[in-house]
């Protein structure tokens, strides 16, 4: 059985204030827990007695448990349907090293404000080999639950660095690219292995101050071209299109 004082806590990680004061975040299902598992150590596990006799053997002792049935998990849980197992894991301590960017692909996100268009991006960025996002202070939460149950465990092998973004940039000594509606043709243009993609916020794109930080502007064309379509791509879908040319490339 689950304390009020344990569901209490459980419930103040939904806020950003009481993660960053407990220093860990929530994570659901058997899907997202199984993937965060051989990663990381849990702090507490609440599970159904059928899941924990099928992975009780990847827990640490350290990890406090408690066997509950679906009525009390839905009492403990931040999501709509709760499935089988709810832990709360520890947030990892990262340290940005910009040396170790100059030869990788990089996707920097300027104020995305949607949790879910973050989780979103996590999961194309694993998919498509990207281990690294480096996001402006006004960018969503990564460890939001929505941001945590969209991303299906990429978070575990992606990460997430918060810092000036402006700053970071006019450091680096790699191209950074950027999408624009006034850029040039992102399939006829020359595209390095390695480099940064700034995506811009799902309202008013990249902002100034990126923008004249940015070497190479971009361009998705829609199809046919000139023809009137929607005005603007979700920031989430754009970030798979131009990830999956720069990885065509190189092929």
């Amino acid at each position: 059985m689950i304390t009020r004082a344990r569901i209490k806590w459980i419930k103040s990680l939904e806020m950003r204030k009481f993660r960053l004061l407990h220093n860990a975040f929530v994570a659901e299902g058997p899907k997202l827990v199984g993937e965060l598992l051989p990663y990381s150590t849990p702090l507490y596990v609440a599970a159904t007695q059928e899941w924990l006799t099928e992975n009780s053997h990847l827990l640490s002792d350290l990890t406090e448990v408690d066997v509950v049935n679906q009525e009390e998990l839905e009492r403990v849980s931040l999501l709509r349907t709760p499935q089988s197992v709810l832990a709360v894991m520890p947030i990892r301590e990262k340290k940005l090293d910009l040396a170790t960017l100059q030869s990788q692909l990089v996707i920097a996100l300027d104020g995305v404000q949607d949790p879910g268009n973050l989780g979103t991006i996590l999961r194309i960025a694993d998919w498509f080999g990207i281990h690294q996002i480096l996001c402006s202070e006004g960018t969503a939460d990564v460890y939001n639950p929505k941001c945590v149950q969209s991303c299906m465990g990429a978070l575990a092998r992606v990460e997430v660095h918060y810092c000036n973004l402006p700053d970071v940039l006019a450091c680096i000594q790699m191209p950074v690219y950027g999408t624009f509606l006034d850029g040039t043709d992102i399939y006829g243009e020359a595209l390095s292995a390695y480099g940064i993609i700034v995506m811009g916020n799902e309202g008013n794109g990249i902002s100034k101050e990126v923008a004249k930080l940015v070497s190479h502007r971009l361009y998705i064309p829609n199809f046919p071209k000139g023809s009137f379509t929607t005005e603007s791509l979700n920031v989430a879908i754009a970030t798979g299109i131009v990830c999956a040319e720069f990885r065509r490339r190189m092929n």
